[in-house]
């Protein structure tokens, strides 16, 4: 199966070392665009603080990029982007705020707080699994209807759209892997008389997997 993992929402935690405050923010992002526009937002919020460093990497673009805003060099976008890199997530965005304590860190010592300030973030944040899914068309009566959300669901699948006239049309996905025994159990329910139909392939929330 085709997955990939990012991080579940906007999550932000802190520590102190040494008197210097260290606020990491994460955030999930589809682009570039989104991730600067969130670098951005912080900096707003933060603006008197003295760094705000950040890194992120995006999927479907192939880039991940970062910044150590005047710490010194590898001491602090790096280990933020390491920090991403070690849980093997994309999609992602961390921003560490540093209010500066009075005490200098030194090199190790900035790694280590940068690093903690970012892996604090993503675990509020949490994780969750992306599967490639078929995204499918189908058209039922009314009462093979009233089936559908259940059996939908079995499979890993979430109806996306329905509309109502003569018969119910319905656009849903599901792990394109489990298409072929989707099929066959609708066939088998309704006697024969209904097969999904793959219009497309997106990438969604793996349910199966990030259920609870």
């Amino acid at each position: 199966m085709d997955t990939y993992k990012t991080v579940n929402e906007f999550a932000f935690d802190e520590l102190i070392e040494k008197r210097s405050r260290f606020i990491g923010y994460c955030k999930p992002v589809s682009t570039q665009d989104e991730a600067i526009a969130f670098i951005n937002e912080i900096k707003s919020k933060h603006w008197d603080a003295r760094h705000n460093v950040y890194a992120y990497v995006i999927k479907d673009e192939g880039v991940s990029r970062y910044s150590d805003d005047n710490e010194p060099q590898g001491t602090a976008g790096i280990p933020v982007l390491d920090a991403i890199r070690k849980r093997d997530i994309t999609d992602c965005v961390v921003v560490v705020t540093r209010y500066f304590g009075g005490v200098l860190l030194g090199a190790g010592g900035l790694v280590r707080a940068y690093s903690a300030a970012a892996k604090l973030a993503i675990d509020a944040a949490g994780e969750r699994e992306m599967i490639m899914c078929s995204v499918c068309e189908l058209s039922c009566s009314y009462t093979m209807y009233g089936k559908m959300p259940s059996l939908i669901s079995k499979f890993g699948g979430c109806i996306d759209d329905s509309s109502f006239t003569d018969d119910v049309s319905l656009v849903f996905h599901l792990p394109e892997d489990n298409l072929p025994a989707f099929n066959k159990a609708l066939s088998v329910e309704s006697s024969g008389n209904y097969q999904a139909a793959e219009t497309d392939k997106k990438f969604f929330d793996n349910i199966l997997k990030n259920k609870g």
